[in-house]
């Protein structure tokens, strides 16, 4: 019973050891090499730059209200001059003048942000836009909420008055 007793605690110390070992040697590793090191962390800036956390967000880390303009691309007049405001409360208004057409279009509303905070949709009576939320900039979106490719996509960038 007594030997026994003492295979099974020398079996659990050297389970335990083994256990440790290793656990060092990875730590050790990670530490001595210097671009894995570096590797993670770059990893780590990228990742808090994209908004997922609760506390980092366009939504509550932006100064994100204000006038936002840009000339989008129309398919028949040379641009629409759009003219985005948010406020504060949640609500917008939107201005787009097509060039050459003598033709505005102004509506309000309130918009929506998505769960990471860091899009928002457009509810108004005519106007359901999404937008990428950054600093100082709004990124017209499709309405599926992917970015707009191409060789006009610069043209989707709403710049802050």
């Amino acid at each position: 019973m007594m030997k026994s007793k003492m295979l099974m605690l020398g079996m659990a110390s050297v389970l335990f050891l083994a256990s440790c070992s290793k656990k060092e040697t990875t730590e050790t590793t990670g530490t001595t090499d210097s671009a894995a090191a570096v590797q993670p962390a770059a990893t780590d800036s990228i990742t808090k730059a994209t908004p997922t956390a609760a506390g980092d967000t366009s939504e509550n880390a932006l100064d994100w209200a204000g006038t936002y303009e840009a000339t989008v691309p129309c398919a028949d007049c040379p641009g629409i001059k759009t003219s985005l405001t948010l406020n504060d409360d949640k609500t917008f208004s939107i201005s787009e003048e097509y060039l050459e057409r003598n033709s505005k279009n102004l509506d309000k509303g309130s918009f929506e942000w998505d769960a990471t905070g860091s899009m928002i949709t457009l509810k108004g009576k005519t106007a359901q836009y999404k937008y990428k939320v950054g600093e100082n900039i709004l990124i017209q979106l499709d309405m599926e909420g992917k970015e707009i490719d191409g060789p006009n996509k610069d043209l989707y960038v709403f710049k802050k008055k």
